[in-house]
């Protein structure tokens, strides 16, 4: 760059670092001083700050999108007192069903910041293992999808006996893995950077233990219950979480492999206790410097920043009426009844209270949308509703314990072929039309369900993450960060 350029480009961080500073409270000021502390000592001192670069993970939340902001406060005000300052890296995760809202939360802020042109700063996005140039208009490519996809029904088949419905812990491993491979990426970071609450961050490892266990990968109890312990699980865990469920069918490895280090040197530097804890001063700093839309019903509501409240309803429908023998309406019902109660149990406000009321406070209405909702789920995760009755039942683990129940209660026409389907799985010869009849109803390729059929269900006793019945044991104001980082790995 030219000496007339870096200073033109300097001027630009200058007015942006002014504009953003003007939208801080006094308390913001204060918090934005001590996070330049806590760097500047994680660094190991202002004069080696240049050489310290930083992960914050984006996920187009309300608390990941204000992290972000201080964080790139404090970046430009060093910037504006040192030689140098820290290089940041912005990365985000790309699933099946993450909104386009979301995304654009992303881009505004991202522009709002000027981090796009800024070389100190990588912007970067994860699709089907491949790290890219983040860009919000980009679909997630349809191997992602694929693989997503068959991602999420591996790990949802191999539940806990008898234990609550916990459809997305694919999310937890996924973004668990995720942050072992970004902060190995080109010469790495030195920190993780988050402003998570606690119990959000004590959420989420348990979760990630919990996924893990269903992809079979062992993991010790001296971990921290917090982030502070996630890379250490990590390296516990190896570099594919996967690859017990993938035996003998392959998947798509990190790349470019080439720029992936050997060692992570990676540190997590905890913030939250440094922010601003009340919504209305965070608010104009949000909305109109860095143009965050919220979408406040799906962050108290979903169970998953990838789920919508309607599909999240809906699967509860299923389980009630395929599995538990009771009505689709009744699984809807309890499923948004218990979220209004623990909306109005953390002490949310009034005017939100009324508006989910309004949207979702007659079940009757919801379910009478059943074939748009389906519809819905099948855009967002790519399966039919047959397919997530056989998820809801998982009848192919433990050499099919669940088969025959699965087939009386869904399929009788196929009572008189478990012989063969027994067969088909064990990787003997059978008809095509077999063959045909598992892909369609598991939305699996028959050697991925084999893999599933010689493993053997979780029977420990796990304990129930699924939000929104257990988001909290007692009155606090609810979060709607959702990285996994996030709590809800799952808020919007």
């Amino acid at each position: 760059m030219s000496h007339i350029h870096d200073q033109a480009m300097n001027n630009v961080y200058q007015q942006v670092l002014q504009r953003l500073l003007s939208f801080f409270s006094r308390a913001e000021r204060t918090a934005l001083q001590l996070l330049i502390q806590r760097l500047a000592v994680a660094a190991g001192g202002m004069d080696r700050i240049g050489d310290y670069k930083v992960l914050a993970v984006q996920c187009g939340s309300r608390d990941s999108c204000y992290t972000l902001a201080l964080l790139r406060a404090a970046q430009l005000t060093i910037a504006t007192r040192a030689p140098t300052t820290f290089k940041l890296r912005l990365a985000t995760l790309r699933l099946n069903g993450m909104s386009q809202l979301a995304l654009d939360n992303i881009h505004r802020s991202y522009n709002a910041l000027f981090v796009y042109d800024d070389p100190r700063v990588d912007v970067l996005m994860v699709d089907n293992r491949e790290v890219l140039a983040f860009d919000h208009r980009a679909p997630v490519s349809r191997a992602a999808r694929e693989s997503n996809r068959m991602n999420l029904l591996l790990i949802g088949h191999r539940g806990v006996v008898d234990g609550p419905l916990e459809l997305w812990d694919d999310s937890y491993l996924a973004t668990g893995e995720f942050h072992g491979q970004i902060a190995r990426w080109n010469n790495g970071v030195d920190a993780l950077v988050s402003g998570d609450p606690p119990r959000q961050q004590k959420r989420f490892i348990e979760g990630l233990k919990r996924a893990a266990a269903k992809a079979g990968l062992a993991t010790s109890n001296r971990h921290e219950a917090d982030y502070g312990g996630l890379f250490m699980l990590l390296d516990e865990f190896g570099t594919d979480c996967y690859q017990a469920f993938y035996e003998g069918y392959g998947q798509e490895a990190w790349r470019p492999a080439e720029q992936f280090e050997a060692c992570r040197r990676t540190t997590y530097i905890d913030i939250h206790d440094v922010l601003v804890s009340q919504l209305e001063e965070r608010w104009p700093l949000l909305t109109e410097f860095l143009g965050y839309q919220p979408d406040e019903l799906a962050a108290q509501l979903g169970e998953n920043q990838y789920v919508s409240v309607a599909v999240s309803a809906h699967l509860r429908g299923l389980q009630s009426c395929f599995v538990q023998g009771s009505t689709y309406l009744a699984g809807v019902t309890h499923y948004l009844q218990r979220a209004l109660v623990m909306m109005r149990r953390n002490q949310l406000s009034e005017r939100l209270c009324e508006r989910a009321d309004s949207a979702y406070g007659n079940p009757c209405k919801l379910a009478g949308q059943r074939a748009l909702i389906a519809d819905e789920a099948y855009q967002s995760f790519g399966l039919s509703e047959a397919q997530w009755v056989c998820l809801l039942f998982a009848p192919f683990i433990g050499q099919g314990a669940s088969l025959e129940r699965f087939l009386r209660q869904c399929h009788p026409g196929m009572l008189v072929a478990m012989p063969e389907l027994h067969r088909a799985m064990q990787g003997h010869p059978v008809a095509e039309q077999i063959l045909q009849w598992i892909v369609d109803v598991s939305g699996l390729p028959v050697s991925l369900v084999g893999n599933l059929y010689r493993m053997q269900p979780l029977v420990q006793q796990a304990k129930s993450m699924s939000p929104p019945d257990s988001h909290v044991s007692e009155p606090e104001q609810a979060s709607d960060e959702a990285s996994v980082t996030g709590e809800r790995s799952t808020g919007r």
